[in-house]
């Protein structure tokens, strides 16, 4: 009769301690059924699930592991595992399996302690939690990014209810929370979709044309109502155009020189494109701006509405096409389909009503500093931090992006 046992380890981490505690093991032909580990500062938690092949064996393996780990000043706990508990554990690791995503300028026990509850009150077991940010420093002034990472497995009674929960918390606790089945597209994202406006600057260029042509006060209304869904975007955006009627082109320079660009834009873009990932911009803005953006950040596509001029002027209307949300959608879908991809691995950012069709087509739809519309209708959003937070929703560790951007020289 073969015995299970599970045995726990705890202690200073020091070189080459798995090696010994295997080693000794393997003396005895042991057969690991589940090993798992962790460093926290220095201090290593060590745990793995062994069938004793020989009852009889169980002891000399038990004292020979006991003697070794008390003289490598660790302790260990040992404790037999039934046949039945054993199945009853392997079963229940074919359930369901969720990621959720706590993202914050610091994690504090509070915000840990409120969604651990929440996991446990729709019957949702932690597995594990990683921390996927660097070491915070201690210094108050840096501008700081905490993300930790969590994943659970269960069967949620209501999905919807679970999501609104943590959308009720995220909000009262001022972080962000996403929540999202752990499935094979995950890490296997392929394309990133963006809005411009609001999303990759800090701006809506439409305003500041209107600015420049003494009718931002007028325009900017409009586009607050179009932006929160109040408005059809294409009625809107032509009502907003015609304003512009007169503009002298020279002022677009201008306006594309002093464009700021988002918090974590950049290092978002270079770290995907470290990563293998292509980029495009689909945008109810105009075609000006984002190919100056794409000039700076090496955007791979670019889809918004080509303003029109004549004899130097703005005429107030567009040439071709409107790039409103359903076209932004087709969009997507046509990009992906020249990319041979799957909408599933396509990551879909925008803040605007006008973008909820293409964050639904998405595989990762996510509201970047939305308005309330479109952070409800949405399945993620991000609104403490900035653009680059997307990196840890797709699992990447900030160990990883940087190497990424190192090794591709960009």
């Amino acid at each position: 009769m073969s015995e299970l046992v599970l045995i726990n380890v705890s202690g200073r981490d020091k070189p080459g301690l798995t090696s010994e505690i295997t080693g000794i093991m393997g003396q005895y032909d042991v057969r690991i059924l589940d090993i798992g580990q962790a460093v926290i500062h220095d201090h290593l938690t060590w745990g793995i699930l062994i069938e004793i092949p020989d009852e009889s064996k169980s002891s000399p393996v038990i004292r020979d592991l006991l003697f070794r780990l008390h003289a490598l000043d660790l302790q260990v706990h040992f404790a037999p595992i039934t046949v039945e508990e054993y199945q009853a554990w392997a079963a229940g690791r074919n359930r369901a399996c969720y990621i959720v995503t706590l993202l914050s300028r610091d994690i504090k026990a509070e915000q840990i302690a409120k969604v651990s509850a929440i996991t446990a009150r729709h019957g949702l077991n932690i597995d594990n939690i990683s921390r996927l940010s660097a070491r915070p420093s201690l210094n108050t002034g840096d501008n700081r990014i905490a993300c930790v990472e969590f994943s659970v497995r269960g069967t949620p009674a209501d999905l919807e209810e679970l999501r609104a929960d943590f959308l009720h918390i995220a909000g009262e606790m001022n972080v962000d929370i996403a929540f999202q089945e752990d499935s094979i597209f995950r890490r296997n994202r392929r394309l990133v979709v963006f809005d411009m406006d609001s999303t990759l600057i800090e701006a809506e260029v439409i305003d500041e044309l209107a600015r420049e042509a003494g009718v931002g006060d007028q325009v900017a209304e409009i586009t607050e109502r179009a932006m929160q869904g109040e408005l059809d975007f294409s009625q809107s955006f032509a009502e907003r155009l015609a304003l512009l009627k007169g503009l002298d082109e020279s002022v677009l320079e201008g306006i594309a020189s002093r464009l700021r660009l988002t918090e974590g834009a950049e290092h978002l873009i270079r770290s995907l494109k470290g990563l293998g990932y292509r980029t495009a911009i689909l945008s109810g803005g105009f075609t000006y701006f984002a190919k100056h953006l794409q000039s700076k950040l090496g955007i791979d596509y670019v889809y918004a509405n080509e303003l029109e001029i004549e004899n130097g002027r703005v005429t107030g209307r567009v040439a071709g096409q409107i790039v409103d949300g359903k076209r932004k959608a087709e969009l997507l879908l046509d990009i992906a389909k020249k990319e041979h991809i799957s909408r599933e691995q396509v990551i879909a950012v925008g803040d605007g009503a006008n973008d909820l069709p293409m964050l639904s087509q998405a595989g990762l739809g996510v509201a970047f500093r939305a308005k309330p519309l479109v952070k409800e209708s949405a399945r993620h959003s991000i609104s403490t931090l900035g653009l680059d937070a997307i990196l840890y929703l797709i699992g990447f560790r900030e160990s990883e992006t940087n190497q990424s951007i190192q090794q591709s020289g960009l």
